[in-house]
């Protein structure tokens, strides 16, 4: 009776915490219909368009949405970067290649990059030809984070040398609230928050097998929240990577609008782009044959938050149910992880490829059909997604509200599917059915708006001019922080 009586306790405390939170959810998306939506924005456009100014930091959209000449910048500024690992070749997570990519696409545009991050483990430092990118590397805490007393004595001694630093950012917490609460001229950009892990948390219960054991994931997580909104109005600005996360920000973390930007990731054009003989000829490398009719792919770490036990059960089934499917598909996978032996058991309809390069990667979108993402995950804004677009490919992926509200925003690009195996079948069966001709179409409409929004080119502009703003010290003859746009 006692255990009965507290699976009903927590079953109950269960639903309260999904009620509640539901109740937040559909207040944020009503505010971010109205002020933040699509119609907003034009509203916006349309004031601008007669020559009113647009303070950008208060714009309550994402800054991918603006038109930033690619001018030489007005000034030239020295900028510190926190960032607990940067990423070496193949591996990296979102946060490091958002670092890597952001940072250096700034150093080629002529700014003072200072990267204050840790010493490699067992693999030597990338050097990059560019005289105005320097690194000061200092030993991991146990627990792999940035020595804060170690980092900060370096930020120090380079603050003081020359002349002192205009900005500086972190990527989430490398630089701790500690020491970001009393400077001014700083950003932090969450690549993923609490709050937004709360949906991947009720996710992984309601898939959780009935003989594991329940965690206590959800109470923590609350518990979590309530710390980072009582920390996090020491960082002066917060840079959102998605719509969702921005309007979270505020609404939920209660923090004021003008300390809230939301800029969405990019991605590098040059590498990630179209290239049809490049397709064709990874899938002859890999003995793809032309009588397959589609192929699908994914790519990213092969575990079980990135959602993968449900992707390899919904193939399974319909290799098992569906002969024909079996025969006409093959799915590629690119990445490493605990369910790589998974796919490979399913048979020579997957072809689990490891962990690939830049330039291998952006053959792969090439070769295939449609990018899938099963993510499990609620946080930040996943690389793959932008490089299958702006490589030409239409996506599929979790209905999550990041993915939802800033990528795939309408059927036309790809397709969205509920986090359990029959969504992810019934979606699967759609792009089989609609086939490579309707995929195409979906694919240049994906291509199109990742060229507006999601290349580096747009993000590195977007924070170059952020930085400008704050580091401006509200000198009125150069208002860094007034947008006009170039169109008339």
């Amino acid at each position: 009776m006692a255990n009965s009586h507290n699976t009903f306790r927590s079953f109950r405390s269960l639903c309260c915490i999904i009620f509640i939170l539901s109740v937040f959810s559909f207040i944020s998306f009503l505010y971010w219909c109205h002020y933040s939506g699509p119609c907003y924005f034009r509203n916006q456009i349309m004031e601008q368009k007669q020559n009113q100014a647009i303070d950008l930091l208060t714009f309550p959209s994402a800054w991918n949405h603006l038109h930033f000449p690619p001018t030489p910048p007005p000034k030239l500024l020295k900028i510190a970067l926190f960032v607990k690992k940067w990423p070496h070749r193949s591996q990296a997570g979102g946060l490091e290649r958002h670092a890597l990519t952001l940072h250096l696409a700034l150093a080629k545009r002529g700014h003072e990059l200072h990267i204050f991050t840790t010493f490699p483990s067992n693999t030597s430092f990338p050097r990059y030809p560019i005289s105005n990118l320097y690194f000061h590397l200092s030993k991991a805490t146990a627990a792999g984070y940035l020595d804060q007393a170690s980092v900060w004595k370096l930020f120090q001694t380079q603050n003081s040398t020359g002349r002192p630093f205009d900005m500086i950012h972190t990527e989430s917490v490398g630089l701790l609230h500690t020491r970001s609460q009393n400077v001014t001229k700083l950003a932090v950009t969450w690549h993923g928050i609490a709050y937004e892990t709360i949906h991947s948390d009720i996710i992984q219960e309601l898939l959780r097998h009935p003989e594991e054991p329940q965690a206590n994931a959800l109470t923590q997580r609350l518990m979590k929240v309530v710390e980072e909104v009582k920390f996090f109005p020491r960082y002066a600005h917060h840079v959102a990577t998605s719509d969702h996360v921005g309007d979270v920000l505020k609404r939920i973390y209660m923090l004021p609008k003008e300390r809230v930007h939301i800029i969405l990731n990019g991605v590098d054009e040059e590498i990630f782009k179209p290239d049809v003989t490049k397709g064709r000829e990874f899938k002859q490398k890999y003995g793809i044959p032309d009588s397959k009719s589609l192929v699908l792919g994914m790519a990213g770490r092969l575990v079980k938050d990135k959602g993968h036990p449900l992707m390899f059960e919904a193939l399974r089934e319909m290799f098992k149910e569906n002969d024909t499917f079996r025969e006409t598909s093959v799915v590629l996978v690119a990445g490493d992880g605990p369910w790589a032996v998974r796919y490979r058991d399913l048979g020579a309809n997957v072809l689990v490829m490891g962990p690939l390069e830049q330039a291998q990667l952006a053959r792969f979108y090439n070769a295939i059909d449609i990018f899938i993402n099963p993510t499990l995950r609620a946080q930040g804004l996943d690389h793959t997604l932008l490089e299958a677009m702006i490589s030409g490919k239409p996506v599929l992926a979790t209905r999550l509200a990041s993915i939802t509200g800033s990528v795939i925003v309408g059927t036309e690009m790809g397709y969205t599917f509920s986090p359990t195996v029959t969504s992810l079948k019934t979606a699967l069966y759609q792009v089989w059915v609609d086939g490579r001709g309707v995929l195409e179409k979906k694919g240049q409409v994906a291509w199109q708006r990742g060229l507006e929004l999601f290349t580096a080119t747009k993000m590195a502009a977007a924070y170059e001019k952020l930085f400008l703003c704050i580091s401006n010290d509200g000198n009125n003859k150069d208002n860094y922080c007034q947008y006009y746009s170039p169109f008339k």
